[in-house]
């Protein structure tokens, strides 16, 4: 019996039909196993930038860092959201305190987070991740120079005793 092309795909759908047996445990598992990752993953613990060139000083603070525009300064690099803007040695030739490639990076930078944050808080906060070797000169020139680029609120980074 010869079948017309009509009736062999009637027929055809219909074995299809009947067929369609949906596992959804496999689907179930993994979106479980996303969501685990996505709550893990989602927590507010703020990581500062990991340079293994700087040693941070060890603190007993207990407060946890804000997220804020980041200067690091090793015993050669003065790097700002890890873009490095001077030499350390650059930085202690210079007359005064000012530090005009590191004062141009961060008036930058506050542009940018004006765009960003624009009704938040006037304060700019930074902070600073300085190796525990650097010499007082420098970390005051650091300083000034944050300042004169109206950042007021100024944290150092440093490790918690115990948890190194």
């Amino acid at each position: 019996m010869k079948l017309s092309p009509i009736q062999k795909r009637a027929e055809r759908q219909g074995r299809n039909r009947s067929m369609v047996d949906l596992n959804l445990v496999s689907l179930i598992d993994i979106f479980t196993i996303l969501i685990f990752f996505l709550l893990a993953n989602a927590s507010e613990v703020e990581v500062l930038p990991s340079a293994k060139a700087v040693r941070l000083p060890e603190s007993t603070a207990e407060k946890s860092p804000k997220e804020t525009v980041v200067v690091v300064v090793s015993n050669e690099d003065i790097l700002v959201q890890g873009r490095k803007v001077a030499t350390v040695s650059e930085a202690m030739k210079t007359e005064g305190d000012l530090i005009a490639p590191l004062k141009a990076e961060l008036d930058f930078q506050a542009g940018r987070q004006l765009i960003r944050k624009d009704k938040e808080a006037k304060n700019k906060a930074i902070t600073i991740m300085g190796d525990k070797d650097i010499p007082y000169r420098l970390l005051r020139k650091i300083m000034v120079t944050c300042a004169r680029a109206d950042y007021s609120d100024l944290s150092f980074a440093v490790i918690q005793k115990g948890k190194a």
